[in-house]
């Protein structure tokens, strides 16, 4: 059987990283993978979490099955944190998933349960993850624009391509921080974003996975409650991978926002089959943590503290990259890394130039430019800058 199985594609971020891992010179640098590095180059643990670990494991409560839709406290803690105290809350329901690609997929079945074949709009370029698990559950994919050469939001092309998103299309967007570009719409592209979903029928699919590290929690969570207090309908994938540290403890969560109780308990109902199938009910660890963090207010307080200090060094890595990039004489391109925002940049430099800037400076990121700002060591960002410099002088 397995003689007939043909070569299937590679996922680009993990092999990056294994030829990172492969390359013996010791300066290389690996900015593929999204996570979270302090100034030393350590992904820490934090604070907030270490405490909220060592509480429960002194409680050393069972670990019993919590049932499809996984730790009801945790799903209530995410719609809380989420909404705040608007209305949406309160015509939603959560389920458990596992981490945030968890929730895109379950989502994602939901919709071809609901209308198999249905449409789905992705930004161009998009998170790399996206069109492939869209696929996977058996929708058809199309893009909109999202930014401009200048490193802009391009509203104007945005909307435009969204004019032709018809009623019952699903429009996915990310709420803050998008991967891989660092570039956000501003308000009132939202605005007109939420004006235009319910005046042409379409469901908007917001996925949150970097609040908190663009311009702090509330700020960046403002676009997802705005659409929520707009439309009828939203779908809603979380992570809390990036914002409380839990990359490996796979902890997320699937949201439905409709305008009925008997439609919402379909959903839920649904999203618990679809979960069934695919890995039964999530893990309890992460979730444990996350409801823990936020049920009490010093751990709430300190892992607030944690995710603006955190969010301050991106800002700072940011700054710093492109204040020496402009000292080097590439101010323009400076200028197009510092309007983004969030763990994500793109660089300005084409896929030969990326590839140059790895065989040549031991740099990594994507073909595209994508590489992660949160994840540079401080002693690192001039040898970045040099190395950027460098194959942009190529050019010359």
């Amino acid at each position: 059987m397995l003689e007939l199985l043909l070569p299937p594609p590679v996922d680009p971020l993990w092999d990056l990283t294994e030829a990172f891992h492969a390359d013996v010179r010791p300066e290389r640098l690996n900015m593929v993978i999204g996570v979270y590095r302090d100034h030393t180059g350590a992904t820490p643990v934090m604070a907030a979490v270490r405490e909220a670990e060592i509480r429960l494991a002194e409680r050393s409560e069972s670990k019993e099955y919590r049932g499809l839709s996984g730790n009801g406290a945790f799903n209530r803690a995410m719609l809380s944190m989420v909404f705040g105290s608007g209305a949406a809350a309160e015509r939603a329901v959560a389920v458990q998933t596992v981490a945030g690609s968890g929730a895109l997929r379950l989502l994602a079945d939901l919709i071809c349960r609901t209308r198999p074949g249905t449409t789905v709009w992705i930004s161009d370029p998009a998170y790399v993850n996206h069109r492939p698990i869209l696929e996977a559950a058996g929708l058809r994919v199309r893009t909109y624009r999202w930014a401009d050469a200048q490193g802009r939001s391009d509203a104007a092309g945005m909307l435009e391509d969204l004019e032709n998103a018809r009623r019952d299309d699903v429009v996915l967007l990310q709420g803050c921080c998008h991967n891989p570009t660092g570039v956000d719409p501003e308000p009132d592209t939202w605005e007109a974003l939420a004006a235009l979903a319910v005046r042409s029928g379409w469901v908007p699919f917001v996925d949150l996975a970097y609040h908190g590290l663009g311009d702090g929690l509330e700020a960046d969570l403002a676009a997802t409650r705005m659409l929520a207090d707009r439309v009828p309908e939203m779908l809603l994938a979380i992570s809390c991978s990036k914002n409380f540290g839990l990359y490996s403890d796979r902890t997320g969560c699937a949201v439905v926002l409709g305008a009925s109780r008997q439609a919402l308990r379909h959903a839920e109902t649904a999203l618990q089959n679809a979960a069934r199938t695919l890995y039964s009910m999530p893990p309890e660890h992460g979730a444990a943590i996350v409801t823990a963090v936020l049920g009490d207010e010093g751990l709430r307080a300190t892992w607030r503290a944690e995710l603006d200090e955190m969010r301050r060094r991106i800002t700072v890595n940011r700054t710093e990259l492109t204040t020496r990039l402009t000292a080097l004489g590439w101010g323009a391109q400076a200028d197009v890394l510092a309007r983004q925002k969030g763990m994500f940049s793109m660089l300005p430099l084409s896929p030969d130039q990326m590839i140059r800037l790895r065989s040549r400076f031991a740099v990594y990121g994507t073909t595209a430019g994508r590489v992660n700002i949160a994840g540079i060591p401080a002693d690192r960002i001039p040898c970045l800058a040099q190395g950027i410099a460098g194959v942009l002088g190529e050019a010359r």
